[in-house]
């Protein structure tokens, strides 16, 4: 069996090689290269391809995305017609979501940084601590879901919204785009958790972020292409949102000289909300694949047509 590798993250080949090996001792990998001449592959292992990876590539029988978002392999022209798009569910990425997510709530919540600004006065005083802000989850997939259960566990009040109806335990959950702006109306904190469709690009707007509670606080750990960069200055600058966690950007790595930099109201991370951990990524995709083999369905399969 010949797996295809390629991964924009700069993975070492050796370290999935070496993954595989203990769960698909069968498998070989080949990483791709633009002058490696490779087998025909019986499967690809992928994440943020080029176009000429899948070139010559005629026995594929599935293509693995390495992530949770299948946006930049949805978008190739050169995806084979008729071979399923499987993505990584959950693989370790939930519990980093939710660690990423609690460390920006509370840092807010608990006033953090106005701690840290006293420290560095060297000033001694408690703070007011406020109520607890109401938390919004755009997204009810399995990410979302996860985030919002842990968010509840600690007892913020917690509001989902999603495309289709989805039940959210513990929290009010809102469908469909007749229903964004009563859900946004309520939020003090707002985390992006969608999927970026022709549907969801740009939804973090100047109309949904001036449909949220004033000073509220944006967490964007989906996709960058989900927020007008352009609008969320606009309402740092009006006091309409009073802090952004960005985990994602338009375009990575953020371009030198961009606003949103130095932005003293903007805290920035280089797309590491939730690292692909290689063990156990490759331990989901050796049974899937293994599942494939013997003919039985497996799950994680994404509906071309919906876009995840």
């Amino acid at each position: 069996m010949n797996l295809l590798f390629y991964s924009a993250a700069g993975d070492a080949p050796a370290v999935w090689r070496s993954a595989l090996a203990t769960v698909l001792p069968q498998a070989q990998l080949h990483a791709w290269a633009a002058d490696a001449e490779l087998p025909a592959c019986d499967y690809a292992l992928v994440w943020k391809p080029p176009a000429a990876v899948f070139a010559r590539q005629n026995q594929l029988r599935a293509v693995f995305n390495l992530g949770a978002g299948v946006d930049a392999v949805l978008a190739m022209d050169t995806l084979p017609v008729g071979v399923p798009l499987i993505r990584l569910e959950d693989a370790g990425m939930a519990l980093q979501m939710v660690e990423y997510v609690l460390h920006a709530v509370l840092r807010r919540y608990r006033r953090f940084d106005d701690y840290a600004a006293q420290a560095a006065r060297g000033e001694w005083r408690p703070l007011p601590l406020g109520r607890r802000p109401t938390i919004g989850v755009l997204g009810l997939g399995a990410l979302g879901l996860t985030v919002a259960a842990a968010l509840g566990d600690l007892g913020f009040p917690v509001r989902g919204w999603s495309r289709t109806r989805k039940e959210l335990e513990g929290g009010e959950a809102f469908a469909g785009a007749a229903e964004l702006e009563r859900f946004l109306s309520a939020c003090d904190v707002l985390i992006c958790l969608l999927p970026l469709t022709t549907e969801t690009r740009g939804i973090l707007n100047r109309r949904t972020l001036s449909a949220l509670r004033r000073g509220a606080l944006l967490i964007n750990i989906a996709r960058g292409d989900h927020l007008v960069e352009d609008d969320l200055l606009a309402a740092l600058a009006e006091g309409q949102v009073g802090h952004a966690v960005l985990d994602v950007c338009r375009d990575e790595p953020l371009p030198a000289g961009h606003p949103l930099w130095t932005h003293p109201r903007v805290t920035l991370t280089p797309h590491i909300a939730a690292l692909t951990l290689v063990e156990d990524s490759a331990a989901q995709i050796a049974e899937k694949i293994r599942r494939l083999e013997a003919g039985e369905a497996v799950s994680g399969l994404v509906d071309l047509k919906r876009g995840y």
